[in-house]
């Protein structure tokens, strides 16, 4: 009962993002992963840049000399073919796998474009969150648009081939990509790809350049600064986020900052006698006026929460 509660919280959290940035920027531009824009960012690594779509994630592809691994597939059947023919024009792999960042339906539901004989790779956290929320978001994305609804119309689970509990590594042929489970942060099941040689890290929205943090209801501070710790160990010289521009190395270390020092204003704020409503609008409020230009300023308020809760 409290995952389920926890995951409703979720989505309508998600639902008031999606409508306050609508309200804000006007009609959002259709959910559209973009064809013949791949990056290559290493000598195995490629990214299709998001553009900063709504609902389109930096799709990431990573090409072996025997296999072909592509992370965050899209939104539906629609962008998980563009995909598809974007991996056609750098791989001739016939073995395929799929792995996605988090449940959420931009990260996974292109993969029913996908062959039968491509291989989910998941957790098994994150495919118990989709089992119990996954076709509800889904359901939620359909509603912002006719468009969207139309690229969703025949979304649906595909269950995972392989699953891990921690930590996995799949060896392409002559490059080695290493799947760590590193919530309960933007969602219980993120997983971040550290690309071995090429040192390139998909980070989903753990990391995030020139943003804050989307903390939600199931989010822990102390699991957020520990992932930190755990991804600066790989030493990465590239980030790809979930959404936004890719970065260098170091803005995990801009991350942790904003973290830190949320949570020691919510400290100083507790200390004070303020309530955790009260803590999380300051939070909010101070935060986002230090960054004016950043968005997912909404995560603040639960970032502050989690502080609040974790320092008793």
């Amino acid at each position: 009962m409290r995952r389920i509660f926890a995951l409703a919280l979720v989505t309508i959290s998600c639902t008031l993002a999606m409508t306050i940035l609508i309200a804000q920027r006007g009609p959002a531009p259709d959910p559209l992963v973009k064809e013949n824009a791949t990056v290559k960012l290493g000598p195995h690594t490629y990214v299709i840049p998001d553009n900063n779509v709504g609902l389109v994630p930096n799709v990431g592809i990573v090409v072996g000399s025997r296999g072909t691994l592509v992370i965050d597939p899209g939104l539906g059947r629609r962008n998980g073919e563009t995909v598809l023919r974007e991996v056609g024009k750098i791989s001739k792999n016939s073995e395929l796998f799929i792995g996605s960042t988090h449940f959420h339906a931009e990260h996974t539901t292109g993969y029913i474009a996908f062959p039968a004989s491509a291989k989910y790779v998941n957790s098994t956290v994150q495919e118990a969150e989709f089992e119990q929320g996954g076709m509800q978001m889904v359901q939620m994305f359909s509603g912002r648009s006719p468009a969207t609804a139309e690229i969703l119309k025949d979304a649906a689970r595909r269950p995972a081939a392989i699953t891990f509990e921690r930590n996995f590594t799949l060896d392409l042929g002559d490059v080695r990509v290493r799947f760590l489970l590193v919530g309960p942060t933007h969602t219980k099941g993120d997983t971040a790809f550290f690309v071995e040689g090429d040192n390139v890290l998909f980070t989903g929205d753990v990391v995030m350049n020139n943003s804050f943090l989307a903390a939600t209801a199931v989010s822990s501070m102390k699991a957020w600064l520990a992932a930190f710790d755990t991804l600066e160990a790989l030493k990465p010289q590239t980030i790809v986020p979930a959404h936004g521009e890719v970065g260098p190395g170091t803005i995990i270390a801009t991350n942790r900052s904003i973290m830190q020092a949320v949570q020691a204003r919510v400290r100083a704020l507790k200390a004070e006698g303020k309530s955790a409503d009260e803590v999380a609008t300051t939070v909010q409020s101070e935060f986002q006026a230090q960054h004016p230009g950043w968005p997912r300023a909404n995560g603040l308020a639960n970032a502050a929460r989690s502080a609040y809760t974790e320092n008793q």
